[in-house]
């Protein structure tokens, strides 16, 4: 892949700039593989600069562990002597930044080599590489993120974070009841900035909906033709959320289980896939009928235990399974079905696709996105039989066989040799590396329930 021809970056930069002489400052932005926002935040006047001959950052920034240590093992630190790669603009993606109090745009960012050619370490050229086996085969991704969190207090009690008061009743909220209406109205002004910032950025957020935890909500984004570009939003749709909420006295938090005996937070991703002519190849009046549909399914279900530590990549993320907070635990499908881990919703024949249940909202979305697509290019190209959809409570059915803990999913993901024809083992590699890092300094520490259990009893 070569580099996007500068005269047509140059041209968006000089309307961009020519439409809002205000700005002061762009924000270069790239994810990391935590999908944690860095970058560097430059004047106005060095925009051009940036679309000409991009910007330098360390290849380390991939080797970054949640707390922005460089994981040495990863070898791409000291070992390289922290060496720079160089880092062009995302076409279409300057905008605005709409709660900046100084007039500030953004801008994304993906790494190259020095040479030119994309950076295998970066997680969207990670997924770009899974795309480009469906281009291969004349299909494009359709896909769209579901996207929750909870609102919370800027004030921690006791290092715990607790829900943040409304700002028209002044109470804490309480309620679990999911789509209540009431709930949308107390954090309306937060709500509805949110929704509105996301227009003027560009982001196709098109509803919230009040979740089944208190100051719990749920963003979903429209679909696009494009999955690197459903993973651009959603990502910037995490940022958008943090600083409106910032602005409105409250922090927001997208970790998969904040609270014990509440709701967990997911990310659902939505894919359909179009042939040349644009037709959805899951299109069926009776969708377990559907060749393309089963097979894609029986590859994603396949892969599913390998792909855990994409969906779920920390401590925490296993903290949110359990039935009651509709949380699949186990490789299955059915239709209509919210208790199973790929859901096919029942609409018009053309608007049938999947919904992957899995993931938490802590999931990097690039790598969210092209662990589900290695699993339905294995299953479209090796026509992968699914089992029998589920009817009813799969709970009750299936016992919980999907790895239950980061260590085992990392041993499943380095072990898997499906997973490798579709993603680099050198990146697979890093992110082992990475994620083991971050899981021996967990078990190291010595918790408060350890203290409270065994200090004075044993």
């Amino acid at each position: 892949m070569s580099v996007p021809p500068r005269a047509v970056q140059l041209n968006e930069a000089n309307a961009f700039l020519k439409e809002h002489p205000e700005v002061l400052y762009v924000d270069l932005l790239i994810a990391d593989m935590n999908g944690v926002v860095r970058g560097k935040r430059i004047e106005r006047t060095s925009l051009h600069k940036v679309y000409e001959k991009g910007i330098n950052l360390p290849a380390s920034l991939f080797a970054l562990d949640i707390n922005g240590s460089t994981v040495e093992s990863t070898g791409l630190g000291l070992d390289i002597g922290d060496a720079d790669r160089i880092c062009y603009p995302i076409p279409d993606t300057l905008c605005n930044e709409p709660w900046q109090k100084r007039p500030t745009a953004q801008l994304l960012m993906t790494m190259h080599e020095l040479e030119g050619e994309p950076f295998f370490a970066d997680p969207r050229e990670v997924l770009r590489q899974v795309v480009s086996k469906f281009d291969d085969m004349g299909l494009t991704i359709c896909a769209a993120f579901e996207l929750e969190f909870y609102l919370i207090d800027q004030e921690n009690v006791n290092g715990r974070p607790q829900p943040p008061r409304s700002p028209i009743s002044g109470k804490r909220p309480h309620s679990t009841q999911v789509y209540l209406i009431d709930d949308l109205d107390e954090y309306v002004d937060c709500l509805q900035d949110i929704l509105e910032g996301a227009k003027e950025q560009g982001i196709p957020a098109d509803a919230i909906v009040k979740e089944s935890a208190p100051a719990q909500f749920e963003v979903n984004l429209h679909h696009v033709a494009d999955a690197i570009k459903a993973c651009d939003y959603a990502v910037l749709l995490k940022r958008l959320i943090k600083n409106i909420a910032y602005d409105h006295e409250m922090d927001t938090t997208f970790m998969a289980k904040p609270y014990p005996g509440q709701a967990g937070n997911g990310l659902h991703v939505h894919i359909s896939i179009l042939d040349k002519d644009g037709k959805n190849i899951f299109t069926s009046e009776d969708p377990e009928q559907n060749a393309a549909l089963r097979h894609a399914i029986g590859g994603v279900l396949e892969t599913l235990p390998a792909s855990m530590a994409f969906l779920c990549p920390n401590v925490n993320s296993y903290r949110r399974f359990g039935a009651q907070f509709y949380v699949p635990n186990s490789p299955c499908w059915g239709l209509d079905n919210r208790t199973v881990a790929l859901r096919v919703p029942t609409g018009t024949p053309d608007a049938v696709r999947l919904e992957h249940r899995v993931a938490g909202a802590d999931a990097n979305p690039y790598l969210l996105m092209a662990a589900v697509l290695a699993g339905v290019h294995h299953g479209l190209t090796n026509k992968v039989e699914p089992n029998e959809p589920v009817s009813g409570n799969s709970y009750e059915q299936n016992e919980q066989s999907l790895p239950n803990n980061l260590r085992d999913a990392l041993r499943q993901l380095d072990d898997s040799e499906v997973m490798a024809r579709y993603i680099d083992p050198k990146y697979i590699d890093i992110f082992v590396a990475c994620k083991e890092s971050e899981l021996e300094e967990f078990e190291h520490s010595i918790s408060d329930l350890e203290y409270n259990w065994y200090l004075h009893t044993v």
